[in-house]
């Protein structure tokens, strides 16, 4: 039988789901919530892997397998489908749009789109070291869909290509909001970042992933003049 192929539109990026699929959705949602509301109920520190599964009605050894630590799970809620909608907002993109431009400005928009839970989840995030780390390994979560339709952009000569753009999306996002999260007062300090405590984000977030995209352009003008002369 023949997988399933990807389908691309509106606010979402995703394989029709079966029974099963729906289920396992669900699942990983009931376990995200759970985590983020007992984090800011109890304090992340309080929170065990056997609450947030007891919470969404599930077994230790099920959160298993959805999440490798209480720090996954809790981003998992702020972060959730992100990197669906990065992907999902540049395919709906007019062909004539620009594809370095079409990138950029989809991820500000999700990166910056304000959720239900700011700012106390921010703040909840920027004071754990652990959690902040949790929250920029996320970026690489951008890496798969974004080299799909990236992909798809440039035909079925630039898969090797999209692959490496689409790379160096997820590392260039992941360089801003380091910068954003900067511990306050250590700007342009080499190894200062992770070091504990509160931090402050720092300058516009927005600016920050403008600058740290903006390198790669050349690299996406290039693959696309590669796909018109082919």
């Amino acid at each position: 039988m023949r997988a399933r192929s990807p389908v691309w539109k509106g606010d979402t990026v995703t394989t029709p789901p079966g029974l099963r699929e729906r289920k396992k959705q669900a699942t990983r949602e009931a376990l995200r919530e759970a985590a983020l509301r007992l984090a800011l109920e109890r304090g992340p520190d309080q929170v065990r892997v056997e609450d947030i599964a007891e919470a969404a009605g599930v077994s230790p050894r099920t959160y298993n397998n959805y999440f490798a630590s209480r720090e996954q799970a809790i981003v998992a809620a702020v972060t959730a489908d992100r990197e669906a909608r990065i992907a999902a907002a540049i395919a709906t993109r007019p062909a004539g749009v620009r594809l370095a431009d079409a990138i950029t400005e989809a991820v500000i928009q999700q990166y910056t789109d304000p959720g239900e839970h700011d700012p106390e989840v921010l703040l909840l995030i920027t004071s754990r070291t652990t959690l902040r780390d949790a929250f920029l390994d996320t970026t690489a979560g951008i890496e798969p869909p974004l080299t799909a339709v990236i992909a798809e952009r440039l035909g079925d000569a630039g898969a090797h290509t999209a692959r490496v753009l689409a790379a160096s999306v997820a590392a260039a996002v992941r360089i801003a909001l380091e910068g954003w999260l900067r511990p306050d007062g250590t700007a342009g300090t080499a190894g200062s970042f992770g070091a504990g405590g509160l931090v402050v984000p720092s300058g516009s977030l927005p600016d920050q992933l403008r600058a740290a995209l903006a390198p790669l352009a050349p690299a996406f003008d290039a693959a696309e003049r590669r796909r018109l002369e082919h």
